[in-house]
């Protein structure tokens, strides 16, 4: 079904583009146009537009998922418009976006590179998700034997991953004397921008090294940190537009009031103006992304598994619930945060303290499962390094061993209750037969090597796990808690 939204001169409960979109020109062409891209960086550049800037720096969605057509048929029959509404406790607003002036029909190769191609493009940017890099989890380097990547390197004309593409793009750029593009990541990985000239110049490797020599040495990879909660969109979200704001939006993107987008200012084909719309840049972004990873995202891997084992839906409630919330706050204190290296001009204490009160937005309507899932990929970067910081500096980590026994016990696929968890990871089959292995072996869990690297051989770590999962499974879940709140687990 086609929506179309209502003529923008017809819209009074929303904000509307006030410039004039048949007006815009092309600069970026973005992969993965998920909710989170379309409620920040589509939202960053809405912004810089209103104010009679960067015209010449319009989006051109595209992508390499077959399963992304819907989405692009829904966002084509609104002419690319998004509505964003921004929702707090007290008040909600909404946005019309139009920031993005086309959207390549996933799978078209040829458009895609001749996009690529055409010299106004300046910035490639990536909303890919955690999985998306072929990052091995255990030492988090580029992956060069995956398949996908090995039938790029032979087929380099045809590929089928971003980062075939952009280096098709690229080479094509070096071969008629065309300025590179930027590539710029805007995924939650450490060291974004380094993992993705990792994942560049390493299939570039696998054709010619020279050329892997010449992405290193010309094309900028700039790293960034950023944030804003945005849960996935369900028939919920539309019928709350339609309700409240009178709005039809087949695909609206609902997110909290908060965002934040820090960027090292590396882009020698130029870009936008975005630092006079509350873009952050500064010479090393680490600091920032390191709290962020730790402490927001590490927080809400704390949360999701507990909550959704109890049956708990959505986070406001998971934060409403106080155990779970004593939970999140002890493993912080004790697990995450000291181990956290100071960050310019903050407060780690009241950053935590932020992230608390935004998991606490009872109108997000986040929900556990959305933080629950691809644990495969996620805890590798969001809990593991931590628990292995915190051990080397002298601590148990016991808080994010039960972390880490409470993922085992989702994986086995049922709750606290017995119902079942629905699969909820792309390697799902895998991770529930090794964790109805762990119910009587748990270092079955802790020897999933591409996960744990050697933090599953630490004998302080394994032991902790093993007392939290044999806790987990004799005494249940809120028990378990109790008796690690306490001091006794």
């Amino acid at each position: 079904m086609t929506h179309k939204l209502p003529s923008l001169s017809e819209i009074t409960t929303a904000t509307v583009p006030g410039y004039d979109r048949a007006a815009l020109r092309a600069g970026i062409l973005h992969f993965g146009l998920g909710n989170f891209h379309r409620a920040h960086q589509a939202v960053y550049l809405n912004d810089l537009f209103q104010r009679g800037e960067g015209h010449d720096w319009a989006i051109v969605g595209a992508s390499v998922r077959e399963a992304d057509k819907p989405i692009q048929e829904k966002l084509k029959g609104q002419d690319w418009l998004s509505t964003v509404v921004e929702q707090e406790a007290d008040h909600a607003s909404a946005t019309i976006t139009g920031s993005m002036i086309d959207y390549i029909a996933p799978g078209d190769t040829e458009a895609i590179l001749a996009r690529l191609r055409d010299p106004s493009i300046r910035i490639v940017s990536l909303t890919i998700t955690e999985g998306g890099y072929y990052i091995d989890p255990a030492t988090q380097a580029f992956d060069a034997t995956h398949p996908d990547i090995i039938h790029d390197a032979a087929h380099p004309e045809a590929p089928r991953t971003p980062f075939g593409l952009i280096l098709a793009g690229l080479v094509h750029r070096r071969d008629t004397g065309i300025a590179p593009f930027t590539v710029m990541s805007c995924d939650n990985i450490p060291g974004n921008g380094h993992v993705t000239a990792n994942a560049v110049a390493g299939l570039a490797e696998k054709i010619d090294p020279a050329l892997a020599r010449w992405v290193r040495g010309t094309v900028a990879f700039p790293n960034s940190m950023v944030d804003r909660i945005t849960p996935a969109t369900s028939q919920r979200e539309r019928d709350i537009l339609a309700r409240d704001f009178d709005i039809d939006d087949a695909w609206p993107v609902f997110c909290e009031s908060f965002r934040q987008w820090v960027l090292e200012d590396h882009f020698p084909a130029g870009r936008p103006a975005l630092e006079a719309v509350g873009v952050q840049f500064v010479p090393d972004v680490a600091p920032y992304e390191h709290m962020k990873i730790r402490i927001l995202n590490g927080g809400h891997a704390t949360i999701a598994y507990p909550a959704s084992l109890l049956g708990i839906h959505f986070v406001h409630e998971a934060m409403e619930d106080e155990q779970i919330a004593r939970f999140l706050t002890k493993v912080e204190t004790d697990d995450i945060i000291p181990i956290v290296p100071p960050v310019p001009d903050t407060d780690l204490a009241a950053y935590f303290a932020l992230c608390q009160s935004r998991f606490g937005n009872p109108k997000i309507g986040d929900t556990n499962r959305r933080l629950a899932h691809d644990g495969a990929n996620r805890q590798p970067k969001f809990i593991i390094p931590s628990a292995a910081d915190s051990l080397a500096a002298g601590r148990d980590a016991l808080g994010l061993a039960l972390v880490s026994a409470l993922w085992c016990r989702y994986c086995f696929g049922t709750t606290d209750a017995g119902a079942p968890v629905e699969p909820n990871d792309p390697s799902w089959e895998r991770l529930n037969a090794t964790a109805r292995q762990a119910k009587d072996d748990p270092r079955a869990w802790l020897a999933m090597r591409d996960i744990y690297g050697d933090l599953g051989g630490n004998e302080r770590f394994s032991a902790g796990f093993a007392r939290a999962l044999d806790s987990l499974w004799t005494n249940g879940v809120r028990a378990t808690l109790e008796r690690y709140l306490a001091g006794t687990l």
